[in-house]
């Protein structure tokens, strides 16, 4: 059996962990294993259904207030008591930050390899599985040689398909037996981004900014082309460490890692840190001034020219098509 730990959000399983299961039923399907997943808190029946889908037989619901929003030891201690309990030979979470710290800590507790980030797993004994080092710079083919298999799927390493043959969950409520330790660091509070706004890493379209866009007031044009797009604004590091924009905008490894449809990069030279938060975009548009950086080559189109002119003339264009 494998086991899996879903994260969810407003009711809804999120996008790393569909991609998550859907690793997880490839790899089930190759070794004729059933998956069972894991969801921290209350989950409407909507969420369950999302999970059936996606090849889920058992969900495993953990309705205790304690756990949440997030405590990692905790989630550690209820993943290890149903990979006992179920006898699981494989356990799988998102590499998010979350599904990261979860495993790491579950694979300390039982004295486990874990593998972080993974793209791709061959089933066997051991696993051969391929996992993004660096960054996502490189691609590292490793074995796991362990009596259970713990590793997490890079974000974004794997588009989500649902499966061929969807099921109907057996929901079964969980009441862990936690200690004081277990509880000892938990997360007091999150802090919502504004009512209206796109989540940076869920928005599908994105309009970065660098050094190029020349000011923290040359960003209202990139507002404003993100708000005519249904979109939203990131940043690259130079940014953040110029006072322009905040850190919860910067993409990139020491960023956010975004998957938009579309990302249009403005003033942005691409080093290798920034490309490892926007790879995963479908199609990227650069507008910059300098016909060799980086981001321009790696760009499916590109606007050679000052962000300051351009943008600004794409917004009355689109204005003018949205008007008519």
């Amino acid at each position: 059996m494998i086991l899996t730990l879903v994260e969810h959000h407003e009711g809804a399983p999120a996008d790393t962990s569909l991609e998550m299961l859907t690793l997880a039923g490839r790899l089930a399907r190759a070794q004729g294993d059933a998956i069972e997943a894991v969801l921290i808190g209350d989950v409407p029946s909507s969420a369950i259904d999302v999970l059936g889908s996606f090849g889920v037989g058992v969900v495993h619901a953990v309705p205790d207030e304690r756990l949440e929003p997030f405590a990692p030891d905790a989630w550690a201690s209820v993943m290890a008591g149903l990979m006992e309990e179920r006898e699981a030979g494989a356990v799988l979470a998102s590499g998010t930050d979350r599904g990261n710290e979860v495993l790491a800590r579950l694979a300390a507790r039982a004295g486990l390899p874990l593998a972080a980030n993974c793209t791709e797993v061959e089933p066997g004994d051991p696993f051969l599985v391929t996992r993004m080092r660096w960054g996502g710079s490189l691609l590292e083919e490793a074995l796991i040689d362990a009596p259970v298999k713990v590793l997490t799927v890079a974000p974004h390493g794997v588009r989500a398909e649902p499966a061929s043959a969807p099921s109907t969950p057996q929901v079964i409520s969980v009441s862990p037996s936690l200690s004081e330790l277990d509880l000892r660091v938990r997360v007091a509070r999150t802090v919502e981004p504004p009512a209206g706004k796109v989540s940076l890493a869920e928005a599908r379209v994105v309009v970065g900014g660098g050094r190029g866009v020349g000011s923290a007031e040359g960003f209202r044009a990139l507002e404003e082309l993100a708000d005519l797009l249904g979109g939203a604004v990131g940043c690259s590091r130079v940014v953040t460490s110029l006072g322009w924009r905040p850190h919860s905008d910067q993409v990139g490894q020491t960023g956010v890692r975004i998957a938009p449809d579309v990302y249009i990069a403005c003033g942005i030279s691409g080093a290798i840190q920034h490309m490892v938060g926007c790879k995963a975009a479908k199609t990227i548009v650069a507008i910059n001034t300098d016909p060799e950086a980086p981001i321009v080559t790696k760009a499916a189109y590109a606007v050679i020219g000052d962000v300051g002119q351009i943008v600004p003339a794409l917004n009355r264009e689109i204005r003018t098509a949205l008007e008519r």
